[in-house]
């Protein structure tokens, strides 16, 4: 079924990008955004494609990926319910750096870029309010790269686990001791910019010490807090 423009606005709210927006400026936003749906391994764009909507996840999840000149995917994000990408469509019509595709069935509101600029032209006050949080986005992304060069291969591999953990938890796992994280070991390599064979020896590590246990594509958290504990 369709989202009600009441539904866009509630999870427009659930957005970082949109937290700073009033309710007003929100059903604005809402009134231009259009339902678009996708199958499992459904590419959403591809690198070099123009670059026309932004997408808000509604269910499901994508991931961002890019091809290195000798053919290897690289993951370099994953998104879930509530996450925003390619917003940078928003501002301008550059083409995508990269490609996004369905990792399983995907249902999301797709912000065309045309129709996001002229309301901002309309309503400079929430293009002052999007700058701001996309500043605090960029803030965080800087200091997560700075901490992640400090960082050895383990503490990486950990702090991206724990982030999926993170996700898997607001989707619906909060409370739960084991926490299921569906991803491969050459994804968690990947988001963590190691390679598979260092990944694959820490994530046994962590099996050993009873702490995640795993399955193919998958994943099961055992102890959430002592994964922490190796994230420094």
């Amino acid at each position: 079924m369709p989202p009600t423009p009441e539904d866009s606005a509630d999870l427009l709210s659930r957005v970082p990008v949109f937290a700073e927006l009033a309710e007003e400026d929100l059903g604005q936003v809402a009134q231009v955004a259009i339902p678009r749906s996708f199958e499992a391994q459904q590419v959403v764009f591809r690198e070099g494609d123009d670059s026309d909507t932004c997408y808000v996840v509604r269910s499901g999840h994508a991931r961002a990926v890019r091809q290195h000149a000798d053919g290897r995917m690289i993951t370099l994000a994953t998104f879930g319910p509530g996450d925003i990408f390619g917003e940078l469509a928003m501002f301008d019509d550059e083409r995508r750096s990269a490609t996004v595709e369905a990792v399983d069935d995907l249902t999301t509101l797709g912000i065309p870029g045309s129709a996001m600029r002229a309301l901002l032209r309309r309503h400079p006050e929430i293009a002052v309010k999007l700058v701001i949080a996309l500043g605090r986005r960029l803030r965080a992304a800087n200091e997560r790269l700075s901490r992640q060069s400090f960082q050895t291969v383990q503490s990486r591999v950990a702090a991206v686990l724990d982030q999926l953990v993170q996700q898997a938890q607001a989707e619906g796992e909060a409370g739960r001791r084991d926490v299921l994280v569906t991803a491969t070991q050459a994804e968690l390599a990947q988001l963590a910019g190691s390679s598979r064979e260092s990944a694959s020896r820490f994530l046994a590590v962590l099996e050993r010490a009873g702490v995640i246990s795993q399955g193919r594509g998958r994943l099961t958290v055992h102890d959430p807090a002592a994964l922490r504990g190796y994230v420094y």
